[in-house]
């Protein structure tokens, strides 16, 4: 290694000298207490299983639709720990994890998807504001940014093409000059700007927002009760909890990337471990040097990318690249850290933002990702329709949750709604192997697509063969 290029490592290990290996929104002394768990037995009309995203807005929209509904709802740890007070804060419309991948999979409904997914945002939005959810939601939007040639190519034939299916409402495509002229780095050579599509919000603060909202609307939440086992009471169901057990008349699982309830659910989703930066807050130079006047969210165009946004306080989370899938699918504590993720990460944060070299950053956290083979969610009920699940989000579940926590509902009052008669909710994606298939497989296409980014964006034989199968593999 070069002297110069020895250097500047030091400083990347330097930078990451002092972050704490915790996530930064849950570092807040602001956190809410935990409710007491469960002990004894108890009964609802609808027992919700996890404290999400996914499981807290069922439980809220539950309670609209019915506020004299008897709602239970369980966590097996605190309400927001895991994804939902974990991940980017990006809340975004797209209910298929992009248009691209949309339009792909369900071209004859990309126009209605596209549709729910905007009311879906909005309702996100009033929300907010009616239960005062302090979360410091911004709708600033998102930019997809080229870092290179091809990708700057593909991003505008890409919005010619959205253009042409009368897609592109809300959608600028922005030169070199134009898009520094919103974020200033060497790198950026184009960009797609998404005004309306996106929000920024804090989601740790989402996620406890949305526990103090069901509270004051009258759900039981019991916090450190995990759910261990699920089976057919009666005329309902009974969950057994580690100090007592639930009957319920009905059951949505909201678990997401944690073993479901149900078994034969279970093949359809792999964990992706997923990282991320913060840096300290920037002072008003650093925040000049790059301009940001418009806090957009942004996202690189390659296979392997990164995200990136402002805080509140001006700090830069950077995440993204690495996807690390660990053999067997396990979920467990210790794949939250890996350091030589973080000094990669730091490495490609100062090679996009050269500008602010000496910036040091204050936390450095990993999670896992409930992936699916179709990178969005699918949906199903179990045991003559008394439960419903909804999972395999992708890493774009803090606004699409909502809309799987609405269609749990309405699978489980039977009705038949514009969102249950879509495709999307009818049919599920093909499951993953089991080992070690799925583990050889994934490697195989990870290895694919770092090396798709280094071949101008060329995919081989086996992403096409993965592409044509409608298998993905992605954070």
């Amino acid at each position: 290694m070069a002297p110069s290029a020895m250097s500047r490592s030091n400083n990347w290990t330097k930078s990451l000298s002092e972050a704490r290996p915790v996530p930064y929104w849950l570092d807040d002394p602001g956190k809410p207490h935990p409710e007491p768990a469960l002990t004894g037995a108890e009964t609802c009309d609808l027992l919700v299983v996890g404290g999400g995203y996914s499981g807290l807005w069922t439980a809220l929209i539950a309670k609209e639709r019915d506020p004299q509904r008897d709602v239970v709802l369980v966590e097996g740890r605190e309400v927001g720990w895991a994804a939902s007070g974990r991940n980017g804060g990006f809340c975004a419309a797209s209910l298929t994890h992009g248009l691209s991948n949309g339009l792909t999979r369900w071209p004859d409904e990309i126009h209605k998807l596209e549709e729910l997914g905007a009311r879906n945002l909005d309702a996100i939005e009033s929300a907010v504001a009616r239960y005062s959810l302090d979360c410091e939601f911004e709708r600033t939007g998102e930019i997809d940014v080229a870092t290179e040639p091809h990708q700057a190519e593909e991003l505008h034939d890409w919005y010619g093409e959205l253009a042409s299916k009368g897609l592109a409402d809300g959608t600028e495509f922005l030169d070199a000059e134009a898009l520094r002229e919103q974020v200033d780095s060497p790198t950026f050579l184009a960009g797609l700007y998404d005004s309306r599509g996106v929000a920024m919000l804090n989601p740790a603060k989402l996620a406890w927002g949305l526990k103090r909202a069901c509270l004051q609307l009258g759900v039981r939440v019991y916090e450190h009760t995990p759910a261990l086992a699920l089976k057919p009471h009666g005329a309902g169901m009974a969950v057994r909890t580690p100090y007592g057990s639930i009957r319920a008349r009905r059951v949505a699982l909201g678990t997401n990337i944690f073993p479901n309830l149900i078994k034969r659910v279970r093949s359809y989703t792999v964990p992706v471990y997923d990282y991320a930066l913060m840096t300290e807050p920037l002072s008003a130079d650093h925040l000049a040097s790059i301009g940001w006047k418009n806090r957009q969210g942004l996202g690189d165009s390659a296979n392997q990318f990164h995200y990136f946004r402002l805080s509140a306080d001006n700090r830069i989370l950077w995440g993204g690249y690495d996807a690390i899938y660990p053999y067997g699918g396990r979920v467990r504590a210790e794949y939250d850290d890996r350091p030589e993720t973080y000094a990669k990460l730091a490495e490609h944060f100062f090679t996009c933002f050269p500008q602010l070299e000496g910036l040091n950053f204050s936390h450095a956290w990993g999670g896992a990702i409930d992936t699916c083979s179709r990178f969005s969610a699918f949906f199903g009920t179990a045991h003559q329709g008394k439960v419903a699940y909804a999972a395999g989000f992708t890493g774009l579940g803090v606004g699409a949750t909502r809309f799987g926590a609405d269609v749990m509902l309405d699978l489980l009052a039977g009705e038949r709604t514009e969102r249950t008669e879509l495709e999307m909710v009818r049919k599920k994606p093909l499951p993953f192997p089991p080992e070690p298939f799925a583990w050889t497989g994934i490697a195989l296409t990870k290895w694919s697509l770092a090396r798709a980014d280094n071949n101008g964006g060329r995919r081989n034989l086996w992403l096409k063969t993965m592409d044509t199968l409608g298998l993905g593999f992605d954070s």
